[in-house]
């Protein structure tokens, strides 16, 4: 964004001529109508942000479970996404100031940004034989290029349509409004795509089309309500970006002290491009690389921040969000962020910061951007912590020159007798044994009441876990065993009926909704349930019994046909005992270390940065976010650890370290005295950056976008 002046958007547009900002601005103060224009806006960003954070928040279960990315592979391609939505941004800002102006740019990548989501919506539907991963892209792509490129304008049009200074109450209302727009829209959809997901449609358990769709319905709308204000918006000509303005400066200044002889020094590298661009961009320059030489650790936090969408929402799928009734899906965690912004913005401004003032510390706002950081570190201790109890309940598996043999005794008449290694082992009827060597070897004698059966050949296979049942009466079969928790949390069940009856239908129901049916032939494969609960489990007609499934277990159903009121129920691997509730204290923690890092962040360098260079304060600080995801894509691209919980730690001690060096940094920091009417100034500015520096709403608005 730039500091717009008094020009108007009119270009070769005649129709625009009647909405231009003229010389009312310069009229005596008056009262002023409130500009009916801003409610198209603020419509419109309830739309756009419901959209984008409907969309992201499911982005990595549809990248693992339709698109078939491990989780490593989703959390990478997530974050090269989020990277790219704060890249662009750079771009809509130097097309606005310098081409199209904010209206035209909004418009236009709105298209852009409304087409990727039809794409995605599309390439989600399974029913369609297309290549589906690569349409998902180009989905992504043109999201991130709408997104990323409207982010910088729409809050800098809506201050395009107050006159000042008369409508300076009314500007920081709208602000206001803006914000709560954004958190809206984002709570919103953070909680009802999860819901959307979940459902059931075109023969998948899953309804992504809808998840994709719906978002992007509102994307749609959100275009229809922002032109059907056209008429009514006080629109800017372009005049230039600043951004591309310093770049030049800063790339004159080099070529130049190149070029010139040793001889001649100046006392400062910028001071170069003094002949080309004047004293006062120059040092107005030389100030700003001061406070953005403090952006260089930044990226770090956001680095930890941006994982909620990703590292945090795989951890919550392997935790228990059963509530009874109603089950908390892993994506809906992400819903808490939003709620506590709403929460935490007046209780620090107007609770948290005077006591701190009373109690004279954190004071400045550098110390607070410190505190901030390390509560994001707090945070990402408290998640490694949890990480270690989930990977204590993974099942354990056969390592090297180890095995598992499990044997299910699916026979409601039969007690079966194993020898081996010279001892006996009982196994009663509807009952399951585990045995675990460390030995190449076989079975001894396998005797059923006495009777001696068939041998199986029972091996132990070094590295492998082996499961036997019974389908024919004297006769032991291999069956594939896996001990793994679904990679949704889902729970898995097998069932494993002994019957000769191999065309008969086995039904799950779940209050009294079938979920789930099979064949008896079928009766080794594992299978997932789409949900937890009290199912009830038959056969044909015969009610076989009713068993609780729970998040994250696997379970075999044990039942003789020849006798279906005795069953049984195996747990082969226990369910997810650490409830998904436990997130809550490092989404508080997280979201205190947001509102004193990022919004102070931003204010600070507003307040710190001259009047013409804050749209270059803003890009850059769009860019710490960008960074801070490629901090993320390389460390998980290297893979240093094998468990989760390792890189939470580093991350955690990645980000006090960080925090360490910037407190050294800010410690040698002069902060720029003010003089009295700068402020006055700002606020007057024309521009909606200089306009939001002291309305705390408007800042964090622009974070959030």
């Amino acid at each position: 964004m730039t500091v717009d002046k008094t020009a108007t958007e009119t270009d070769s547009h005649p129709d625009m001529k009647d909405n231009t900002v003229d010389s009312i601005e310069n009229q005596p103060e008056k009262k002023v109508k409130y500009p009916k224009s801003v409610f198209f806006i603020v419509s419109n960003e309830f739309c756009e942000r419901f959209c984008y954070y409907g969309m992201r928040t499911i982005l990595t279960i549809y990248l693992t479970d339709m698109l078939l990315y491990t989780p490593h592979e989703a959390t990478i391609i997530f974050h090269v996404f989020t990277c790219l939505v704060y890249f662009f941004p750079i771009f809509g800002a130097m097309i606005a100031d310098s081409y199209l102006g904010k209206f035209r740019t909004i418009l236009y990548l709105s298209i852009v940004y409304a087409l990727g989501s039809v794409v995605l919506a599309v390439s989600s539907t399974s029913a369609i034989n297309m290549p589906h991963t690569e349409i998902s892209m180009v989905g992504l792509v043109l999201i991130a290029l709408g997104t990323g490129g409207i982010k910088p304008c729409v809050a800098a049009f809506g201050g395009d349509q107050f006159i000042l200074p008369q409508q300076e109450r009314q500007l920081t209302t709208f602000f206001s409004m803006f914000y709560f727009a954004i958190n809206f829209g984002s709570f919103i959809s953070t909680f009802i795509t999860p819901l959307l997901r979940n459902a059931a449609c075109l023969g998948e358990t899953h309804c992504f089309p809808l998840a994709f769709g719906i978002p992007g319905a509102l994307m749609i709308v959100s275009i229809v309500i922002f032109a059907a204000g056209k008429r009514l918006y006080r629109m800017r000509q372009p005049e230039g970006n600043m951004v591309i303005k310093v770049s030049k400066c800063i790339g004159n200044a080099i070529v130049t002290k190149s070029k010139t002889k040793k001889h001649v020094k100046k006392e400062h590298w910028l001071d170069y491009a003094e002949e080309k661009f004047g004293t006062q961009l120059v040092n107005e320059i030389k100030t700003t690389l001061r406070v953005l030489l403090l952006y260089i650790p930044l990226p770090v936090f956001w680095a930890l921040f941006d994982q909620q969408g990703s590292a945090w929402t795989f951890l919550a799928r392997r935790m228990n969000g059963d509530l009874g009734s109603y089950t908390i899906l892993p994506d809906q965690m992400q819903v808490v962020n939003p709620v506590l912004i709403l929460v935490f913005i007046p209780l620090f401004e107007y609770c948290i910061y005077p006591i701190f003032n009373k109690l004279k510390i954190l004071r400045t706002p550098l110390q607070r951007l410190v505190v901030g950081g390390l509560l994001a570190a707090v945070a990402f201790a408290i998640t490694a912590g949890i990480s270690m109890a989930i990977e204590a309940e993974e099942p354990l598996r056969p390592e090297s020159g180890t095995s598992f043999v499990h044997i299910y005794n699916n026979r409601h008449d039969c007690k079966l007798d194993i020898e081996y290694d010279g001892k006996n082992t009982i196994i009663e009827p509807l009952q399951f044994y585990k045995f675990v060597t460390n030995k190449e070897s076989k079975f001894g004698l396998i005797k059923c009441n006495e009777e001696e059966l068939k041998n199986p050949d029972i091996t132990f296979k070094t590295g492998k876990i082996v499961g036997y049942t019974f389908q024919d009466k004297k006769y032991l079969e291999e069956i594939e065993d896996d001990i793994s928790k679904d990679s949704e949390g889902l729970p898995t069940v097998r069932t494993l009926v002994h019957s000769t009856e191999q065309s008969e239908i086995i039904e799950y129901r779940l209050d009294g909704t079938l979920v789930k049916d099979s064949k008896v032939s079928d009766y080794s494969a594992a299978f997932k349930l789409d949900k937890p609960g009290d199912y009830t489990v038959s056969v044909g007609d015969v009610e076989i019994g009713k068993f609780t499934f729970s998040l994250g277990g696997v379970y075999a159903v044990l039942f003789d046909k020849e006798n279906v009121e005795k069953s049984n129920v195996i747990t082969v691997t226990e369910p997810n005992s650490l409830h998904v509730l436990l997130l809550i204290p490092q989404y508080v923690i997280i979201t205190m270390g947001e509102i004193m890092f990022s919004v102070t962040g931003l204010e600070f360098a507003y307040s710190q940065a001259p009047k013409s260079m804050k749209s270059v304060v803003q890009a850059c600080w769009l860019l710490t976010t960008a960074f801070g995801n490629i901090i993320i894509i390389i460390i998980e691209s290297i893979e240093i650890f094998e468990l989760q919980s390792n890189n939470f730690w580093l991350y955690s001690g990645l980000m006090v370290i960080d925090m360490v060096i910037f407190s050294l940094m800010a410690m040698r920091y002069k902060y720029i005295e003010k003089e009295g009417d700068e402020d006055s100034d700002a606020v007057k500015a024309s521009d909606s950056e200089a306009l939001g520096l002291d309305n705390k709403a408007y800042i964090e608005s622009e974070k959030k976008q």
